[in-house]
């Protein structure tokens, strides 16, 4: 897929953004087999930890992509939050409601903190391993579709590129750091502008997206704390190094008269580092600079300014909650923040993301496989559109200290009953009754445990109960599970992103579905 200047590659899907949203689409796409292309605006990969923790469900997502080990590995569990008042720990407060051991069947229960920059390094070395890239310095400056196509447009490369290397952990590993390392590796610059033509386009680029006023998409919302302006009061985040801080609480300093506003303190897990955040009135001009950093950190803390030993990455952000009108226009899907912008404060943006990526992957390769007709494809803004609309709620009542994170923060209770792919046949169910267009959750079956079944990229098939046998459909795992309380007794025919399609003990309406979904009974 390496053009000279001007020329056109053509691709099956173009991703653009190379976020964990764009990353993890790749590699949805590159194990179904789809001749898809990554690209970022960027010259190497974003810096910062923003968004640093995973949702359960987004655990059991990155787990069927392969990358579980390397997730846990990186990262680790929240600390318990210390109230500072006065220079004194004045007291612990849990970051999360505690959640039930087993709930909603998950081995996940609790948030894992991993920094952003780690989680894109390691999507990105699984979608290398599997013959997937990312070509970087590659801005979209225009984009048109027609029926069979989009072409897009990039803007001339502004010049070489550097990204830097921190020393390798073992045998065939690259290791990113996040800004800091032993070398650097340049690329030249890119000769030209150049184009692609590809069949699909999805737009992964972030709140102020590219791809998404190209094709004439808004996006309603406002600052995040309720005040209704379109330009909410600035926060300052940064990545830092500090001598004087415990690395096992989140440290919490209060607003007071003498201090200003309030101030976020937190180890990131996996690294040195600790993360800060820093809230200011509305109009403030916030200085970005590391001495900017020092001195807000001395302002609201108990501890000097030259306790900050190194300022690894620092932004300012506004935070707002954003929803787009659409989620497609024609052969173009937005998602992540290109679809909706939250509030950092319940933890929901990067899990909302990679979710719509998992929920969009499969249907983009079941259409571009010839298994499923186009169609398909008008389910990804039915079922996303409404769940990204639920989180942004939930996120802003938790900026404003109207929630706490807990069960629903979790996501694992996500699911798509409204859904025109939820085929719900049994009748005479209890509310507690699991049902198509649910999430699927973990049980025993014959031989093992149903998620082990469910990891890959096909559709499973499973009998809840003895008498029953379901019809064979070519590419279907099938499973055997007795009655545990989370699945009645049935035929559960479950998507590739593990929610229930059909439910129901008629053979014959199990291959009508099939059928309508591209999956043929033998």
């Amino acid at each position: 897929m390496t053009s000279a200047a001007g020329t056109t590659v053509d691709v099956d899907v173009l991703v653009v953004g190379a976020g964990p949203t764009g990353l993890a689409l790749g590699v949805d796409l590159a194990r179904r087999g789809v001749d898809a292309l990554v690209v970022e605006r960027g010259a190497e990969p974003a810096p910062g930890s923003r968004g640093k923790g995973i949702q359960p469900r987004t655990m059991e997502v990155l787990d069927d992509l392969g990358v579980l080990d390397d997730i846990r590995a990186a990262g680790g569990a929240y600390p318990v939050g210390l109230i500072w008042q006065n220079g004194r720990p004045a007291g612990e407060r849990p970051m999360f409601d505690p959640a039930e051991d087993g709930e909603e069947g998950s081995a996940f229960t609790e948030p894992w903190m991993v920094p952003q920059w780690r989680t894109q390094e390691i999507l990105h070395a699984r979608l290398t391993a599997l013959g997937g890239r990312v070509a970087f310095s590659r801005e979209v400056t225009a984009l048109d579709q027609d029926e069979d196509g989009v072409t897009v447009r990039f803007a001339p490369s502004q010049g070489a590129g550097t990204v830097r290397f921190a020393p390798g952990q073992g045998a065939g590993t690259v290791r990113f750091a996040p800004g800091q390392g032993a070398g650097t590796v340049r690329f030249a610059p890119n000769e030209g502008a150049g184009t692609v033509r590809a069949r699909y386009v999805v737009a992964a680029d972030g709140g102020r997206s590219a791809v998404r006023r190209a094709v004439g998409i808004g996006m309603t919302g406002a600052g995040a704390d309720g005040s209704g302006v379109v330009d909410p009061a600035p926060i300052l985040v940064a990545d830092a190094l500090i001598d004087g801080l415990d690395r096992d609480h989140w440290h919490l300093f209060p607003p007071d008269g003498d201090t200003g506003g309030f101030m976020a303190v937190c180890p990131l897990a996996g690294t040195e580092y600790f993360q800060i955040v820093a809230g200011f009135a509305e109009g403030t001009t916030v200085d970005v600079s590391p001495d900017g950093v020092r001195k807000v950190f001395a302002a609201r803390s108990h501890l000097t300014a030259d306790a900050v030993t190194e300022v690894n990455w620092v932004s300012e952000f506004r935070p707002r909650a954003a929803l787009a009108d659409r989620f497609r226009s024609g052969r173009v899907f937005l998602a992540g923040d290109a679809a909706h912008i939250h509030s950092p404060a319940g933890g929901q943006g990067l899990n909302t993301s990679v979710q719509d990526a998992y929920n969009l992957g499969w249907k983009l390769g079941a259409v571009l496989g010839g298994e499923a007709p186009a169609t398909l494809l008008d389910t990804y803004e039915e079922e996303r559109r409404p769940v990204a609309a639920g989180m942004l709620g939930l996120s802003t009542k938790i900026h404003r200290g109207e929630a706490r994170r807990g069960r629903e923060t979790r996501q694992l209770g996500l699911g798509y009953r409204g859904s025109s792919l939820a085929a719900e046949t049994r009748t005479e169910l209890t509310d507690e009754a699991l049902r198509a267009g649910d999430r699927a959750p973990d049980t025993a079956v014959d031989g093992g445990r149903l998620f082990d079944v469910l990891r890959g990229p096909h559709w499973t098939l499973l009998t809840a109960g003895p008498s029953l046998e379901g019809p064979a459909l070519p590419g279907v795992r099938t499973a055997l599970t007795g009655s545990d309380g989370r699945y009645g007794p049935g035929l559960y025919l479950i998507r590739p992103d593990g929610y229930v399609g059909w439910a129901g003990t008629d053979p014959r309406e199990l291959r009508a579905y099939a059928s309508r979904v591209g999956l043929s009974a033998g």
